[in-house]
């Protein structure tokens, strides 16, 4: 049975950006928040964080700025997936050696890929790794989905240690279980399932949401831990509107802006996303302002 990476709400973070590249100040600020509201873990230069637009040296940069911030008090997971696989595998080599507790890797986007070519390439990157990987299927944006009896292919390598499941299909989500049992930790891609992804043996989420609301994620899945499904239940529906809001444009363009409101840096993108449309993010912040977010 592989070490579980983390267990809980890991925030897939967003980075602080300006005009002149990335806003440590604020970075540094967002992490020690989340930290002290008690998040699990911290995700680094995934889609959140902007990873695909970052240059390769901002890149680098921000996963050591992140792993020596959190200073060991929780796990850095560090997003070094590409389309590239050299680029993944030198990206992946950095992040170990920079200290990141684990990595995200995502299955290859636009150039795709077969299963067999998935396995390839994930396998090939899990050899050269000294940290586990967090395997990451998000087909809505690669085009790529990892089928089940693929991701129970890649459970056998030693190190590959968990799966980030963002199909939004929770029977593949079962299947995945039903086929790798304690091979492979799951853990939700999407806020707006992670109780369901909890039920089928899930160890957390890698959470959108808690950028704004670290503590609550987080408490969503102490409490299903802890056998308080109700009141699970009860956050995971509660948030719900708020996390239709964080969707409502895609990632992270909202989230991006919540935080900005929040006072972590400017609400600034790099094309080609584009600032949210103000009817999306009035519905936003009115949610936000009845949590007392803003």
């Amino acid at each position: 049975m592989k070490k579980t990476i983390f267990e809980g709400a890991a925030t897939a973070i967003i980075t602080p950006l300006n005009e002149s590249g990335v806003d440590y100040e604020s970075f540094g600020r967002l992490i020690e928040w989340q930290v002290a509201e008690g998040i699990d873990a911290i995700v680094v230069c995934g889609t959140t964080g902007e990873g695909s637009t970052l240059t390769d040296e901002e890149h680098k940069a921000a996963i050591s700025f992140c792993v020596d911030k959190v200073a060991g008090r929780v796990p850095v997971i560090a997003g070094t997936g590409s389309n590239d696989i050299a680029y993944a595998l030198n990206l992946t080599d950095y992040a170990c050696k920079a200290g990141a507790d684990a990595m995200l890797v995502v299955s290859p986007y636009y150039n795709k890929a077969t299963q067999g070519g998935l396995i390839a390439s994930f396998e090939k990157i899990a050899d050269l790794s000294t940290k586990p990987l967090i395997l990451y299927n998000v087909p809505s944006r690669t085009g790529c989905n990892i089928l089940p009896p693929t991701v129970a292919k890649l459970a056998e390598h030693e190190n590959i240690a968990a799966i980030k499941e963002a199909t939004g299909n929770i029977s593949q989500v079962a299947e995945v279980a039903q086929l790798c049992g304690d091979k492979l930790d799951i853990y939700s891609g999407n806020d707006d399932q992670i109780v369901p992804v909890l039920s089928l043996g899930g160890k957390g989420v890698i959470s959108v949401l808690s950028n704004i609301l670290p503590k609550e994620t987080s408490l969503m899945c102490k409490k299903y831990f802890e056998g308080d499904v109700k009141g699970s239940l009860a956050l995971q529906l509660k948030y719900l509107p708020l996390i239709n809001a964080l969707f409502s444009e895609v990632n992270p363009i909202p989230v991006k802006s919540a935080v900005s409101a929040m006072g972590y840096g400017e609400n600034y993108l790099r094309l080609p996303l584009t600032p949210m449309e103000k009817a999306h993010e009035d519905v936003m912040f009115d949610l936000m302002r009845k949590e007392g977010l803003i």
